[in-house]
């Protein structure tokens, strides 16, 4: 990436060759910008899949599994998984498990092909209104390589984020070539677009007040200020109605599925004006880590208060900000780029709040473009100026100073990639860079458990229970580390307190399911059938166990319909001989010889299956 900037300075001064054709310099400016993304990011292939998301988003996913078919296709447009609409983004995934199988590389490479197109499309966007090769230049490079951007590419859960800015520049671009001749087939191709946008991800739903903005520059198509030739206000306001009409249909689209999946968090948990505090303050971080990008985590928990200088003086720079870029609107750029990264921002800033983070670095990926046309344009004035007034800057220092600073950018991005190459090292250093991170102590013990090491584990479930006591995660840990070591009474009161607290159905299902492996161990069947439905309510199915139940009560009738049921989901010798003894049992001689037949058909050793069916008889 650094040859792209010193490229910059050769534009700058009128260079040869085929700098001399701003068509030729525009590929040539491309393709660096293309090869450089891709050569930053390439070692995201290398990473898996994480715990966080893409599970439900791909691997246990039977719809996205399913590839892209109807079926597929209808879901996506009526589900609400996840508690989102964005019925783009899930055939996305339908398209890359179709391609790829489950295999993390292909997700990952669709993901920085994105990205990739993303980088180009804003630079070409901003190069077309601006004319400004060089400036346009630097505001796609630190799109580019920022660090607070590899969530958003190398995520593969996050896909949404980069899915939906394609169709936000691709909507911006269309609304360019609308503004150069209005006519309705133009307008049509930027509401589709749009649309597009919203049914990837709502976070694109502020882009007609966007638009706004770019009618004051660069477009000038107002005639607000000193501009004299433009629309007035209230016509380009008008204009925006069909558009503003699509947004508020995906606020209320959202906002029911929010709702309706548990994503939005009560007043009670974080009350109005915490929220509106907490906002505030991340403002204010979301600069500090576009300026100094350190610490960046999958997860940053939602604080418990604030201290209120903190508070106080966040709004204060917030209001100096706006003030100065008020004072100097003549330059308007800077007005532009501040009321672009806050009002692209208010959907993810947390005035509704959405899950249990105070931020997200994946919010960052479409409002920081503000602060980065900030930073380009008002260097570029300022070296410009210096320069005319004592000639102290040159062209080339300032490229070698913008390019030292894209380097820089880019060798943090190098090692954030390798933060994301699995669950471990992900919530390792989420641990090591955040405080009170419940979620991140939950992870890292879930992780541990997996590979044996259940004491560590337990430490980190301890420290989750402690930060967070509401949190049905580390209850449901807590209570399944003390089943395995046998304290049946502590595992069946941290299960009841999981299932007191949990909103999530997977959860949930889980504490019925283990409750319901309790009680059969005690001999409790009552309780046990009744936790197994439970779960089974929820989505995870339990014939096998509900056959065995119905066994021990004598409920023949039953057992044959969840030892059915059973083997319709996983035929096996073992399961075929339970349903031939509940068949013979019930009277049903001649199913059951059928039964007993397939069980010696599919069984490589009957005697061995015979015995296994009725150990699990006598459990």
């Amino acid at each position: 990436m650094s040859s792209v900037v010193a490229q910059t300075a050769i534009a700058r001064e009128g260079g040869a060759g085929i700098f001399r054709s701003p068509a030729g310099r525009r590929r040539v400016l491309c393709l660096l910008l293309a090869v450089g993304t891709l050569l930053l990011y390439g070692s995201v292939l290398r990473n898996g899949f994480v715990n966080f998301d893409d599970d439900r988003y791909v691997l246990t996913n039977p719809h996205v599994q399913a590839g892209l078919r109807w079926a597929t296709i209808r879901w996506a447009f009526t589900s609400s998984d996840e508690a989102n609409w964005f019925p783009l983004t899930w055939l996305s995934h339908a398209l890359d498990c179709q391609l790829f199988q489950l295999n993390p590389a292909g997700h990952h490479f669709t993901s920085i092909l994105f990205h990739v197109a993303n980088v180009l499309l804003l630079f070409l966007l901003l190069e077309r209104v601006t004319r400004s090769s060089g400036r346009s230049l630097i505001v796609a490079a630190l799109f580019a390589v920022h660090p607070i951007n590899v969530e958003s590419v190398a995520w593969v859960a996050e896909r949404k984020s980069v899915l939906a800015m394609l169709f936000c520049l691709l909507a911006l671009g269309a609304y360019g070539w609308y503004a150069r001749k209005p006519g309705i087939g133009r307008y049509l191709l930027v509401a589709i677009l749009f649309a597009m946008g919203l049914m990837s991800k709502p976070m694109v739903i502020t882009l007609p007040f966007a638009l706004l903005l770019l009618d004051y520059w660069p477009l000038g198509r107002t005639n607000i200020s000193s501009v004299r030739l433009g629309l007035p206000l209230w016509r380009l306001c008008l204009e925006k109605v069909p558009l503003l009409v699509l947004s508020a249909g995906s606020a209320v689209i959202t906002v029911l599925v929010q709702r309706a999946g548990g994503a939005v968090t009560s007043n009670a948990a974080h009350p109005p004006l915490m929220r509106i505090a907490n906002a505030v303050v991340c403002y204010v971080l979301y600069i500090a880590k576009a300026l100094w990008p350190s610490h960046l985590a999958v997860l940053y928990p939602y604080p418990h208060s604030l201290p209120l200088w903190e508070v106080i003086a966040s709004a204060l720079l917030l209001l100096i900000v706006t003030a100065a870029v008020v004072k100097y609107r003549e330059r308007r750029y800077l007005l532009v780029g501040w009321l672009w990264f806050l009002g692209t921002m208010v959907p993810m800033i947390g005035l509704v709040q959405v899950g249990n983070q105070a931020m997200a670095d994946r919010y960052a990926y479409l409002p920081l473009i503000g602060l980065f046309v900030m930073v380009a344009w008002g260097v570029a004035d300022w070296a410009g100026s210096e320069r005319r007034t004592n000639g102290h800057v040159s062209a080339k220092v300032l490229a070698a100073v913008e390019t030292g600073a894209i380097l820089a950018l880019a060798a943090v991005t190098h090692v954030q990639v390798r933060y994301w190459h699995d669950d471990l090292s992900l919530w390792s250093h989420t641990l090591s860079v955040t405080r009170a991170n419940f979620v991140a102590e939950n992870n890292v013990g879930a992780i541990l458990a997996r590979q044996g090491r259940y004491e560590e584990a337990v430490a980190h479930f301890r420290a989750a229970s402690a930060l967070e006591p509401a949190d049905s995660v580390s209850q449901l840990n807590l209570g399944i580390y003390a089943q395995q070591h046998g304290d049946l009474k502590q595992a069946i009161a941290r299960y009841e307190l999981a299932l007191g607290l949990a909103i999530d159905s997977r959860i949930r299902a889980s504490a019925y399911a283990n409750l319901g492996q309790i009680y059969y161990a005690l001999g409790d069947y009552a309780r046990a059938r009744e936790s197994y439905e439970s779960a089974m309510r929820l989505g995870n199915p339990f014939p096998l166990e509900l056959g065995l139940i119905a066994q021990k009560t004598g409920e023949w009738g039953q057992a044959i319909h969840y030892y059915a049921q059973a083997v319709a989901a996983d035929p096996s010798d073992v399961r075929y001989l339970l349903l031939a003894g509940a068949l013979k049992n019930g009277g049903r001689e001649e199913d059951a010889r059928r039964a007993y037949q397939q069980a010696q058909d599919l069984s490589k050793d009957i005697r061995q299956a015979q015995q296994t069916a009725d150990r699990l008889l006598r459990q």
